[in-house]
């Protein structure tokens, strides 16, 4: 079913992001102002879907301590669980949008979106070439227009393949 796509408030976010609290921290903590559906959790990670989507089911991952650099601040351990962590939500995102292609990428600055994240980002079939790779991902170009049923079951539906999977457990 197709989505449609909505502008965005660059600057209202740019804001939001530099001066609110950390997102994902607010999130966590059950903030009505930093609401997301999520898709999967265990004891040290958590999946949930990107309030601002720009390809359908877009997914954030990220560790539940607020950590900011993903090479000095997790030791080789917690980083490999959180990069096996990320390629099961990736595999999920896969099995229920079956994409052309999948991006994964952490972004994030010392200055805004400090808390360490991955984006899934499942590129749809059939996007032209121009259309796709950094200007499928750039807010710029409008968000999905996800109405909040429609988050939710597709929440549902990436939680049901990671549990399929069978890898990562619950927690």
């Amino acid at each position: 079913m197709p989505v449609d796509r909505e502008s965005t408030d660059l600057e209202a976010y740019v804001k939001r992001s530099r001066s609110g609290p950390c997102f994902v921290c607010a999130f966590l903590a059950g903030s009505p102002d930093y609401p997301h559906a999520t898709v999967f959790e265990d004891v040290d990670h958590v999946a949930f879907l990107d309030r601002w989507p720009t390809v359908p089911g877009k997914v954030l991952v990220a560790p539940k301590v607020h950590v900011e650099h993903v090479v000095r601040d997790l030791n080789e351990e917690a980083y490999s669980r959180l990069m096996l962590f990320v390629r099961e939500i990736a595999l999920a995102v896969e099995a229920v949008c079956e994409p052309e292609r999948t991006y994964l990428y952490s972004l994030g600055s010392q200055q805004g979106n400090a808390h360490l994240h991955w984006h899934i980002a499942a590129l749809p079939p059939g996007v032209p070439y121009p259309q796709q790779q950094f200007h499928a991902l750039m807010t710029e170009n409008g968000v999905l227009a996800l109405p909040s049923d429609q988050a939710v079951s597709m929440a549902a539906r990436l939680r049901e393949a990671v549990i399929a999977r069978g890898v990562l457990k619950e927690g």
